[in-house]
């Protein structure tokens, strides 16, 4: 099994030369960081008389003991400066927060583990635990281990620009597009308001990512990072969110901002929003989203599972095709089982719910919550005062956002920092 070693190990001990005799007291280790999912350790930061310099690893013996000897010949006087792609493991790293991203969480990089592997000393994983930060604390010696419970592959973990400025890292989008938008919305509310820009740029290659990671950030962090943006920006982004989201985002925008984005808005998702806004937040019209899927009452059930597959409108939205009257009324639901389990000749009416539950807009949370518990449903239909036609549909992730108090996700550990 490999050996795994601490970098506390070895920080601000001595090196020795073949002698025997102590020539100077290790700073760092600098491993380089590239394609490999496990960075090579390169040297060594060695304070010697004042300078500190830089020790090629070829030129350093005895690290699996513990005690580090310089084999060389001479020393490098030249002061040591980083290059660019180098990580110093404990300036950069040691106490730091890292992105874990196959938990999608931040974690404290309370111990870096290293190991030597096919001859070459490595970087493979942190541990975020407390009983190495305890070590440094209190100056516990606690020697090479096996690979332990807590200790995180280094392969899944991403530092931050900002804790290395000039090794040119990026945070890699194509790693974080793995994961949910809630798991990445989570992981800018744990992180300092710095290291989010960075998580919010890197998604930011991808427009509709960004939008659905800002549809799930809380009210503060939404504001927080639109305050940077100029109104188009601003815009922008909110033209890619679901109605319902940016008609929320634009009432908590500072009031002489609002009116100028809103009219940035492309026209149709414009006329949606200022719908929405003419409702309270807590009501159903103000939960709803105005778009949906829905067919012709002389709509079979091949043309109603088409009209899911060529849909635009959000996945949530899609658990019941309405079906439709010549004036727009609704007169049935047709769910996606049904649907799939019926011939595709069949009309979609045949196989919807006639007896339709609903709510109207003005209704309150309680009230939709109660509504859609009673019928069991994922997605509800909101019909105008009048019964006469349908307006927009909440869907259950919209009332439990609603139900769920402001700031659950920290109050239940959800956006804290994992040790």
């Amino acid at each position: 099994m490999t050996e795994i070693l601490h970098l506390s190990t070895f920080l601000r001990r001595p090196i020795f030369d073949a002698d025997g005799d102590r020539i100077g007291r290790v700073q760092d280790l600098v491993a380089r960081l590239g394609d490999d999912a496990y960075p090579a350790i390169v040297g060594a930061v060695i304070r010697i008389e004042g300078r500190n310099l830089f020790v090629p690893m070829r030129k350093i013996g005895g690290l699996s003991q513990g005690r580090m000897t310089f084999e060389g010949r001479r020393v490098d006087l030249r002061r040591f400066e980083r290059r660019a792609g180098e990580l110093l493991l404990a300036e950069d790293l040691l106490a730091r927060h890292l992105i874990n991203l196959v938990r999608g969480r931040i974690i404290i990089a309370n111990e870096i583990e290293i190991a030597e592997i096919d001859g070459r000393w490595e970087v493979v994983g942190v541990d975020p635990g407390r009983r190495p930060f305890l070590r440094r604390v209190l100056g516990h010696k606690i020697g090479s281990r096996v690979q332990g419970e807590s200790m995180v592959d280094f392969a899944s973990i991403q530092p931050f620009v900002s804790h290395v400025p000039s090794a040119r890292l990026r945070i890699p989008y194509r790693k974080l597009a793995k994961l949910h938008p809630a798991q990445i919305a989570d992981l800018v509310e744990q992180s300092s308001h710095e290291e989010g820009e960075e998580i919010i740029e890197a998604v930011g290659q991808d427009r509709e990512l960004e939008a659905d990671v800002f549809e799930e950030l809380d009210t503060t962090h939404q504001l927080e990072f639109l305050e940077s943006r100029s109104d188009g920006e601003a815009a922008r982004l909110l033209s890619r969110m679901e109605p319902d989201n940016a008609a929320d985002l634009i009432s908590e925008i500072d009031q002489e901002r609002r009116l100028p984005i809103l009219e940035m808005l492309p026209r149709e998702h414009q006329e949606k929003v200022r719908q929405l806004l003419t409702y309270n937040a807590s009501t159903a019209g103000g939960m709803m989203n105005p778009d949906y899927v829905s067919v012709p009452a002389n709509a079979t059930v091949a043309e109603a599972l088409d009209a899911i597959r060529t849909s635009s409108v959000p996945a949530e939205s899609l658990q019941a095709v309405f079906v439709l009257d010549d004036s727009g009324q609704p007169i049935g639901a047709a769910s996606i089982a049904p649907l799939v389990r019926a011939r595709v000749g069949e009309l979609a009416l045949s196989v919807a719910r006639t007896q339709l539950a609903h709510v109207h807009p003005h209704w309150d949370v309680l009230r939709v919550s109660r509504k859609m518990s009673d019928f069991n449903l994922t997605v509800l239909p909101v019909l105008n005062d009048e019964h006469t036609k349908m307006i927009g549909v909440v869907t259950v992730d919209d009332l439990l956002e609603e139900l769920l108090p402001q700031g659950w996700r920290a109050e239940f550990g959800m956006s804290a920092v994992e040790e």
